[in-house]
């Protein structure tokens, strides 16, 4: 008999992965399939849960296999208030639809994607420095400028090609800390570079290239740290350094076109976007010339159309990537499909348990991420593995970071 992948529950459940909390979404059909998706609460995204159970009853009785209908439905229901927590929401729903589906007729989730075009993708290790720096939860620990030196050896030891760090204070006695005033540490609004931040900067890469070697791809992540007079400030100081892209988030595609004509090395950009209607100015003015695209928050399916609109542009794409071994992997079939990627983003340094959470790891090789041809995503949370490691009750940007007060 034919099954028709119909949902019958839907559910949400989450973990602490020690200093966040991974969130998981499961849908399961009348045929006893489950399908998982991966989301966050951590980056500035508090709700996602919320949203998503108050709409889960209008999925009961509906078909997995219409996972375009279903948020089409969605869509209209939420469309006055659509973007944020909603779309991240929707997101969400449709790649635990898209696993349920790939399931249902037993092949990987590429093949409902258009069919793979790699059979391997190339990446690149994210947060060089930045986790190793939470030092009760990372092995080694990174406290000051030796620890750079031994995580870009570390790169190039492990067999990977490329690297993505970012901005960092040091000390007269070479101690690092975070510096990232866009994310509220310090707290600035004026988000201006000083000479201190670019010298320390210039010295930071230095040290990365010297260690990691002549061949390894070094991306900097500048976030939403800067105005316009800070990026172009900071490109003028690394116009002579050999970076693979340089990694801007704002809001203002035409401010972002101005600073990459200014530029000596690629742009990426538009990682917090949603939908096709919010990159395509980015494409209109050739703000970018990679696209990094957020398949969690968009849906995979989703992320495809952008894709596609980026291509019809000329320009490339990466995926946002920094959750669990699941966004990993829901990533990597993403990139298999799409035919204009440039690299994708992943986290190297790993909690634990996360071996324990998650039914199997990603699998890389020589700098690049195997694609897994199992059913669905390839990989989906352990519930027992869950209930060991409850969520932790606060958590994310908006409990790490301390609230400024002002003298009354």
């Amino acid at each position: 008999m034919k099954k028709q992948a119909i949902v019958a529950d839907v559910q949400t459940l989450a973990c602490s992965n020690s200093f966040r909390n991974y969130h998981f979404l499961k849908i399961t059909t009348e045929d006893g399939i489950v399908g998982w998706s991966e989301y966050d609460e951590n980056f500035g995204s508090p709700g996602v849960t919320a949203v998503i159970n108050q709409l889960k009853h209008r999925l009961i009785g509906q078909s997995a296999m219409f996972h375009e209908h279903i948020r089409e439905d969605l869509r209209n229901v939420t469309r006055p208030a659509f973007g944020g927590v909603v779309g991240q929401a929707l997101g969400a729903i449709e790649n635990a639809l898209l696993d349920a589906k790939a399931k249902t007729l037993d092949v990987p989730c590429h093949v409902l994607l258009g069919g793979k075009g790699r059979d391997k993708i190339r990446v690149y290790w994210s947060h060089c420095v930045a986790y190793r720096m939470r030092t009760e939860h990372f092995t080694p620990g990174i406290v000051d400028l030796e620890g750079v030196r031994q995580i870009s050896r570390d790169v190039r030891n492990e067999g990977y090609t490329a690297l993505k760090t970012n901005i960092f204070e040091y000390d007269e006695n070479d101690r690092i800390s975070a510096w990232s005033p866009g994310f509220g540490r310090p707290h600035d609004p004026s988000r201006n570079v000083e000479r201190k931040t670019l010298k320390n900067l210039r010295r930071h890469l230095e040290v990365m290239r010297e260690e990691a070697g002549p061949d390894i791809d070094i991306l900097l992540d500048l976030n939403f740290n800067a105005r316009t007079e800070g990026y172009l400030e900071i490109l003028r100081e690394t116009s002579d350094l050999d970076l693979f892209w340089v990694e801007i988030d704002t809001l203002d595609p035409k401010a972002l076109a101005y600073i990459r004509s200014k530029s000596a090395h690629p742009i990426s950009s538009c990682e917090t976007l949603l939908g096709v209607q919010q990159f395509l100015p980015y494409f209109e003015n050739q703000s970018v010339d990679v696209a990094i695209i957020d398949t969690p928050w968009n849906g995979v399916w989703q992320s495809l159309k952008i894709a596609a609109a980026a291509e019809a542009y000329e320009v490339n794409v990466a995926p946002h990537n920094f959750y669990g071994h699941l966004c990993t992997m829901m990533n990597a079939h993403f990139s298999a499909v799409v035919p204009n990627l440039r690299i994708m983003e992943t986290d190297i340094d790993r909690i634990s348990w996360d071996a324990e959470v998650f039914s199997h790891a990603p699998e890389y090789k020589d700098g690049y991420l195997i694609l897994p041809d199992r059913p669905g995503w390839g990989t989906e949370p352990v519930e027992a593995a869950l209930a060991k490691y409850p969520p932790l009750e606060k958590t994310g940007m908006i409990n790490r970071t301390q609230t400024p007060r002002l003298a009354i």
